[in-house]
Protein backbone atom coordinates (compact mmCIF):
# COMPACT_ATOMS: atom_id res chain seq x y z
CA UNK A 1 0.00 0.00 0.00
CA UNK A 2 2.57 2.26 0.43
CA UNK A 3 3.59 2.15 -3.04
CA UNK A 4 0.48 2.75 -4.49
CA UNK A 5 0.55 5.58 -1.75
CA UNK A 6 3.99 6.75 -3.18
CA UNK A 7 2.92 7.05 -6.63
CA UNK A 8 -0.54 8.96 -5.62
CA UNK A 9 1.34 11.34 -4.27
CA UNK A 10 4.08 11.87 -7.16
CA UNK A 11 1.11 12.43 -9.84
CA UNK A 12 -0.51 14.21 -7.41
CA UNK A 13 2.58 16.92 -6.92
CA UNK A 14 3.33 16.77 -10.38
CA UNK A 15 -0.45 17.61 -11.36
CA UNK A 16 0.55 20.83 -8.73
CA UNK A 17 3.48 21.97 -10.34
CA UNK A 18 1.97 21.76 -13.76
CA UNK A 19 -1.16 23.88 -12.29
CA UNK A 20 1.41 26.67 -10.31
CA UNK A 21 3.14 27.20 -13.54
CA UNK A 22 0.78 26.63 -16.49
CA UNK A 23 2.60 29.83 -18.32
CA UNK A 24 5.73 28.08 -18.27
CA UNK A 25 4.95 24.75 -19.39
CA UNK A 26 2.61 26.32 -22.26
CA UNK A 27 5.64 28.64 -23.25
CA UNK A 28 7.37 25.27 -23.78
CA UNK A 29 5.29 23.13 -25.45
CA UNK A 30 4.50 26.51 -28.18
CA UNK A 31 8.11 26.73 -28.30
CA UNK A 32 8.67 22.90 -29.42
CA UNK A 33 5.84 23.22 -31.87
CA UNK A 34 6.86 26.03 -33.58
CA UNK A 35 10.17 24.59 -33.81
CA UNK A 36 9.37 21.09 -35.24
CA UNK A 37 6.87 22.94 -37.58
CA UNK A 38 9.46 25.15 -39.04
CA UNK A 39 12.29 22.20 -39.05
CA UNK A 40 9.92 20.32 -41.30
CA UNK A 41 9.02 22.95 -43.53
CA UNK A 42 12.96 23.71 -44.23
CA UNK A 43 13.15 19.93 -44.34
CA UNK A 44 10.67 19.61 -47.12
CA UNK A 45 11.90 22.90 -48.87
CA UNK A 46 15.57 22.37 -48.93
CA UNK A 47 14.49 18.10 -50.24
CA UNK A 48 12.77 19.70 -53.28
CA UNK A 49 15.41 22.81 -53.64
CA UNK A 50 18.20 20.08 -53.25
CA UNK A 51 17.96 18.05 -56.70
CA UNK A 52 20.21 18.39 -59.00
CA UNK A 53 18.80 18.54 -62.80
CA UNK A 54 19.17 20.15 -65.94
CA UNK A 55 17.75 19.94 -69.95
CA UNK A 56 20.00 17.78 -72.19
CA UNK A 57 19.50 17.19 -76.15
CA UNK A 58 20.73 14.38 -77.88
CA UNK A 59 21.34 14.84 -81.62
CA UNK A 60 21.15 11.36 -83.84
CA UNK A 61 23.15 10.43 -86.17
CA UNK A 62 22.68 7.56 -88.68
CA UNK A 63 24.44 4.89 -91.05
CA UNK A 64 22.71 2.48 -92.90
CA UNK A 65 19.52 3.00 -91.09
CA UNK A 66 16.92 5.45 -90.84
CA UNK A 67 15.46 6.75 -87.96
CA UNK A 68 11.93 8.17 -87.44
CA UNK A 69 9.01 8.79 -85.19
CA UNK A 70 8.11 8.36 -81.42
CA UNK A 71 10.20 10.91 -79.71
CA UNK A 72 12.18 12.01 -82.21
CA UNK A 73 12.16 15.86 -83.32
CA UNK A 74 13.62 17.72 -86.45
CA UNK A 75 15.00 21.15 -86.34
CA UNK A 76 16.68 22.05 -89.96
CA UNK A 77 16.83 18.75 -90.94
CA UNK A 78 18.28 17.50 -88.22
CA UNK A 79 17.37 14.85 -85.90
CA UNK A 80 17.81 14.69 -82.13
CA UNK A 81 16.14 13.89 -78.54
CA UNK A 82 14.92 16.32 -76.15
CA UNK A 83 15.83 14.17 -73.28
CA UNK A 84 13.97 17.45 -70.86
CA UNK A 85 15.09 17.92 -67.32
CA UNK A 86 17.30 15.62 -66.34
CA UNK A 87 17.65 14.29 -62.41
CA UNK A 88 20.66 12.90 -61.33
CA UNK A 89 20.20 9.21 -60.08
CA UNK A 90 17.53 8.33 -62.07
CA UNK A 91 16.66 7.15 -65.73
CA UNK A 92 14.95 8.83 -68.64
CA UNK A 93 13.27 6.71 -71.61
CA UNK A 94 12.79 7.93 -75.40
CA UNK A 95 11.55 6.04 -77.94
CA UNK A 96 11.72 5.53 -81.87
CA UNK A 97 11.94 3.43 -84.64
CA UNK A 98 15.12 2.57 -86.54
CA UNK A 99 14.35 0.93 -90.11
CA UNK A 100 17.66 -0.91 -92.28
CA UNK A 101 18.48 0.82 -95.57
CA UNK A 102 20.30 -1.93 -96.30
CA UNK A 103 19.93 -4.80 -98.58
CA UNK A 104 21.69 -7.19 -96.62
CA UNK A 105 20.78 -8.61 -92.89
CA UNK A 106 22.42 -6.43 -90.08
CA UNK A 107 22.86 -6.00 -86.75
CA UNK A 108 22.54 -1.96 -85.23
CA UNK A 109 25.27 -0.77 -83.40
CA UNK A 110 24.79 2.62 -80.42
CA UNK A 111 27.70 5.20 -79.73
CA UNK A 112 27.39 8.01 -78.04
CA UNK A 113 30.28 10.67 -78.58
CA UNK A 114 30.78 14.62 -78.37
CA UNK A 115 29.26 14.75 -74.43
CA UNK A 116 29.56 18.47 -74.38
CA UNK A 117 28.79 20.54 -70.71
CA UNK A 118 27.60 24.36 -70.94
CA UNK A 119 28.01 26.53 -67.86
CA UNK A 120 25.39 29.41 -67.14
CA UNK A 121 27.31 31.47 -69.27
CA UNK A 122 26.80 28.89 -72.04
CA UNK A 123 30.43 28.67 -72.26
CA UNK A 124 32.05 24.90 -72.54
CA UNK A 125 33.29 23.35 -69.88
CA UNK A 126 35.64 20.92 -70.19
CA UNK A 127 35.80 17.50 -68.10
CA UNK A 128 35.28 14.03 -69.71
CA UNK A 129 32.07 12.13 -69.11
CA UNK A 130 33.81 9.38 -67.33
CA UNK A 131 30.78 7.24 -67.26
CA UNK A 132 28.36 10.08 -65.33
CA UNK A 133 26.16 9.84 -67.80
CA UNK A 134 25.94 6.65 -69.85
CA UNK A 135 23.00 5.81 -72.67
CA UNK A 136 21.65 2.16 -73.25
CA UNK A 137 18.97 0.74 -75.52
CA UNK A 138 16.80 -2.30 -75.02
CA UNK A 139 17.92 -3.44 -78.74
CA UNK A 140 19.53 -7.29 -78.10
CA UNK A 141 21.60 -7.36 -81.34
CA UNK A 142 18.96 -9.46 -83.29
CA UNK A 143 19.70 -9.38 -86.69
CA UNK A 144 17.84 -7.00 -88.55
CA UNK A 145 16.40 -7.88 -92.39
CA UNK A 146 16.41 -5.29 -95.51
CA UNK A 147 14.12 -2.61 -94.70
CA UNK A 148 12.44 -3.86 -91.16
CA UNK A 149 11.49 -2.07 -88.57
CA UNK A 150 12.70 -2.17 -85.23
CA UNK A 151 10.99 0.27 -82.20
CA UNK A 152 13.59 0.57 -80.04
CA UNK A 153 13.54 2.35 -76.21
CA UNK A 154 16.98 4.39 -75.20
CA UNK A 155 17.56 5.02 -71.70
CA UNK A 156 19.98 7.68 -70.34
CA UNK A 157 21.47 7.44 -67.04
CA UNK A 158 22.77 10.34 -65.17
CA UNK A 159 25.01 9.28 -62.00
CA UNK A 160 24.38 10.68 -58.56
CA UNK A 161 27.97 10.13 -57.80
CA UNK A 162 29.62 12.83 -55.33
CA UNK A 163 32.62 13.38 -57.96
CA UNK A 164 29.86 14.33 -60.79
CA UNK A 165 28.00 16.26 -58.43
CA UNK A 166 30.46 18.32 -57.45
CA UNK A 167 31.97 18.36 -61.34
CA UNK A 168 27.88 19.85 -62.10
CA UNK A 169 28.39 22.67 -59.26
CA UNK A 170 32.17 23.60 -59.39
CA UNK A 171 31.47 24.23 -63.42
CA UNK A 172 27.86 25.98 -63.25
CA UNK A 173 26.45 23.12 -65.70
CA UNK A 174 23.46 23.89 -66.62
CA UNK A 175 22.55 21.60 -69.40
CA UNK A 176 24.21 19.07 -71.90
CA UNK A 177 24.09 17.33 -75.40
CA UNK A 178 25.84 14.50 -77.27
CA UNK A 179 25.60 12.70 -80.25
CA UNK A 180 23.70 9.13 -80.71
CA UNK A 181 25.52 7.59 -83.72
CA UNK A 182 23.51 4.61 -84.53
CA UNK A 183 24.98 2.77 -87.45
CA UNK A 184 23.91 -0.84 -88.97
CA UNK A 185 26.64 -3.68 -89.60
CA UNK A 186 27.38 -6.66 -91.24
CA UNK A 187 27.48 -9.52 -88.73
Amino acid sequence: MSYQKNVKRLIASFIELLCRSKKTVLLILTVVAITIILDTTISIWLSRVNHLYFPSIGNIRTLGVEAYGGDIETIAEKQYIDWGTIYLGALTNRSFYLRSKSNIETTLNLETVNWTFLDSYGKNVSGANNGYLSLGWNYTNTPVSPREEVYVTFTLNASASETFINFLVTNEVTNFSFDMCIYASKD
